[in-house]
C-alpha cells in the first residue's frame, strides 16, 4: 500500500459534533437530534447508538459521519481478503469482540477498520497486543463483520468444516456432536452465506445420498454447498436446538424461530421442519429490517401510481387491499404505508400473522390459533381499542371480511391482504366470502396488486431487438421503436443478469360510478369501467419498466404470464 494512501492519525482540531455534522448531510432534523439528546441524558449511551435505535439513520450513515468528524479515511471491507500474516497479528476473537479488521500492516504499523474509530481503549489493546502503532480507518460494523467471518473463518473452510464434521460424527452420537466446534461453525457457515448474498430464504433438502442447500436470491433458487448425508442427523438437531423446536420429534412439521445476530444487525429466522422419505425438509426465512424498504417512492411505483396510492392511504376511513401471491411483496407495501401514516396523533394497530418487523408507535400483535386468537377475534378486540388504522395481515374466511368492511364502515381506515391473481378479481372474491355488495360498494376504497420483478444488472445488461413474436405478445405498435434490454451476466450479479428486485403493480380505484356498479352486481363490467378511467394493468406496469430499461420482458412474461 503507498504511504499517500494510508490513514491518518486523528486530527487535533476540535472536531465538529455528530449532530451538526448530521443535520449538514440533511440526515436528521434539528427536532430529531433535539429528542436523541433528551434519550442519551435518560440513557447515557453513545449518541450515534440512540440515532440508530430510534432509525433516524442507518448505521452505513453513522460509520460514514463518524469518518468525517474524525477526519480519518474510509475503506471498503466488504470484498477484501486479508493476507494470513496480517491476520495473525489479531486473534479472531479480538476481532470479534472489539469489531475490527486489520488489513496491511508495515514494519511500524498496522492497519485496522474500525465502526467507532473514537474507541481509544480499543485502539490501545490492539496496539499492545501487535506491538504496532495503529492507523485507523473506518468502515461500517456490518461490513467489518461480514470481512471478520470471510477472512478468519477462510471463507473457506466449507469444504474443512465438513471433513471435520465427518470426524467428528464417525467416531460419535448425533446429540454428542451438535455442540462441536465443526458442526457449529457449519451451521453458522450455511445461514452467514445466505445472509451476505442478500437471501430470502436457505433451503436444506435431504435427498437419498446426500444434503442440498440452496439459496433463494431475488426470487430464484441458486445452488448452494452439497453436504454429505452423514450430516444431516447433527444439521437438524442443531437447527432445532437453536429454534427451539423439539429434537425428539421428526414425523410431523415444526416451526421454530431463531434470533441471530450478524455484527450490529439483528436478524429473525423463521425455521420450518417438514418431515420427507429421506429426511426432514428444512427452509429458513431470514427477515432483516435494515433491508426493509420503508420508502413509498422505493417500493416501485410509477409516478402515476405513486400519487393514486398516497391519495388512497391518506383518506379517513375505509378498506384498502393489497393482493398477490406469496412472495410478491404484500407485506413490504402495507407497513410501508402504515410508516407513512405513523405519527404520535394516530392509534394505529396491527393483527398479523407472524409479526415480521415492529415498528414504534404502532401496537402489533400475532395471532395464536392455538389459543383461539384468530384474525376475526383479533379484529374484534382491536376494535374496543379506539383504534385509528388498523392493519390486518389477511383476509382469511367470511367473517374476517366481514368485520373488515365493517370497521371500514364505521370511520376506520383498514389495510389487509387478500389472495386474488388481480386487483379486480377482489371484489367477487369478497362476494364469494359472503360479504355483501352493498357493504363491499360502501366500504371498498382501492385495491393493489403487485409482483416482484428482477432488475437488471446495470453493470453487464446490453440493448437487443425482441422476435416480431414478443412485440405482437405485448401489442407494441409505437413509433419509434424504444430500446430493449436483456440480461448478459456478470461477477457482480453472480452471473445472473439480475440485482434486486422492484415491484410492478395494478392499482383499481373505487370510483362513485365503480362502486354504484358493485352495489348493482354488475361485477363482469368492472374492468371496461376501470380502463375507461385510467386503469394501467399489472402487466402494462411492468412493461413500462422495460422500457426505462428496468426490468427485461422475459421477467415480466415470467410473474405476469404474459397476460394483458
Amino acid at each position: 500500500m503507498m504511504e499517500e494512501e494510508k490513514g491518518r492519525p486523528l486530527s487535533k482540531k476540535p472536531p465538529k459534533k455528530l449532530g451538526q455534522i448530521l443535520i449538514e448531510q440533511g440526515l436528521i432534523t434539528p427536532q430529531q437530534l433535539e429528542l436523541a439528546l433528551k434519550e442519551q441524558k435518560r440513557t447515557k449511551e453513545m449518541l450515534g447508538e440512540i440515532l440508530v435505535n430510534l432509525g433516524f439513520i442507518t448505521r452505513d450513515a453513522l460509520a460514514a459521519a463518524l469518518a468525517s468528524q474524525s477526519e480519518v479515511k474510509t475503506v471498503d471491507v466488504k470484498n477484501l481478503r486479508v493476507r494470513g500474516d496480517v491476520l495473525k497479528l489479531i486473534p479472531e476473537e479480538v476481532a470479534k469482540r472489539l469489531k475490527v479488521l486489520p488489513f496491511d500492516m508495515d514494519d511500524k504499523n498496522i492497519y485496522v477498520a474500525m465502526a467507532n474509530v473514537f474507541d481509544l481503549r480499543a485502539i490501545q489493546e490492539l496496539e499492545k497486543i501487535t506491538g504496532k502503532f495503529v492507523k485507523v480507518f473506518s468502515a461500517p460494523e456490518s461490513d467489518i463483520m461480514t470481512a471478520i467471518e470471510l477472512n478468519y473463518a477462510g471463507g473457506t473452510s466449507i469444504e474443512e468444516l465438513i471433513e471435520q464434521s465427518i470426524e467428528i460424527a464417525s467416531k460419535a452420537a448425533t446429540t454428542d456432536i451438535v455442540s462441536e466446534k465443526p458442526v457449529v461453525r457449519l451451521v453458522d457457515h450455511i445461514i452467514i452465506k445466505g445472509i451476505e448474498d442478500g437471501a430470502t430464504d436457505i433451503h436444506i433438502e435431504p435427498e437419498e445420498t446426500i444434503v442440498r442447500t440452496r439459496y433463494r436470491i431475488d426470487g430464484v433458487l441458486f445452488p448452494g454447498p452439497i453436504i454429505p448425508k452423514l450430516l444431516r442427523p447433527a444439521i437438524e438437531t442443531r437447527l432445532k436446538i437453536l429454534s427451539g423446536a423439539n429434537i425428539a420429534e421428526s414425523r410431523v412439521p415444526q416451526d421454530g424461530r431463531i434470533s441471530y445476530r450478524y455484527g450490529k444487525k439483528r436478524f429473525d429466522i423463521r425455521v420450518s421442519f417438514f418431515p420427507t422419505i429421506h429426511g426432514e425438509n428444512i427452509v429458513m426465512r431470514l427477515l432483516d429490517k435494515s433491508r426493509l424498504v420503508l420508502g413509498l417512492a422505493d417500493l416501485g411505483f410509477s409516478r402515476k401510481h405513486l400519487e393514486i396510492f398516497e391519495a388512497l392511504i391518506t383518506k379517513p376511513y375505509g378498506l384498502i387491499l393489497v393482493t398477490g401471491p406469496t412472495g410478491a411483496g404484500k407485506t413490504t407495501t402495507l407497513y410501508s404505508a402504515i410508516n407513512y401514516l405513523n405519527s404520535i396523533e394516530k392509534n394505529i394497530m396491527t393483527i398479523e400473522d407472524p409479526v415480521e418487523y415492529e415498528f414504534p408507535l404502532i401496537r402489533q400483535s400475532q395471532v395464536n390459533p392455538k389459543a383461539g386468537f384468530t384474525f376475526s377475534e383479533g379484529l374484534r378486540g382491536i376494535l374496543r381499542n379506539d383504534p385509528d388504522i388498523i392493519l390486518i395481515g389477511e383476509i382469511r374466511d367470511g367473517e374476517t371480511a366481514e368485520m373488515a368492511v365493517r370497521a371500514a364502515l364505521t370511520g376506520h381506515l383498514v389495510f389487509a391482504t387478500l389472495h386474488t391473481n388481480d386487483s379486480i378479481s377482489a371484489v367477487p372474491r369478497l362476494v364469494e366470502m359472503g360479504v355483501e355488495k352493498f357493504l363491499i360498494a360502501s366500504s371498498l376504497i382501492g385495491v393493489v396488486a403487485q409482483r416482484l420483478v428482477r432488475k437488471l444488472c446495470e453493470h453487464c445488461k446490453v440493448p437487443y431487438k425482441p422476435s416480431v413474436d414478443d412485440l405482437k405478445r405485448i401489442g407494441w405498435h409505437w413509433e419509434p421503436e424504444p430500446v430493449f434490454y436483456k440480461a448478459t451476466g456478470c461477477e457482480r450479479c453472480r452471473n445472473t443478469g439480475y440485482r434486486g428486485r422492484t415491484g410492478i403493480f395494478e392499482i383499481f380505484v373505487v370510483s362513485k360510478r365503480i362502486a354504484g356498479m358493485i352495489a348493482e352486481g354488475k361485477i363482469s363490467q368492472l374492468k371496461e369501467a376501470a380502463l375507461s378511467e385510467g386503469f394501467v394493468t399489472l402487466f402494462e406496469d411492468g412493461i413500462n419498466k422495460v422500457r426505462r430499461g428496468i426490468t427485461s420482458l422475459d421477467e415480466v412474461f415470467r410473474v405476469t404470464y404474459g397476460e394483458v
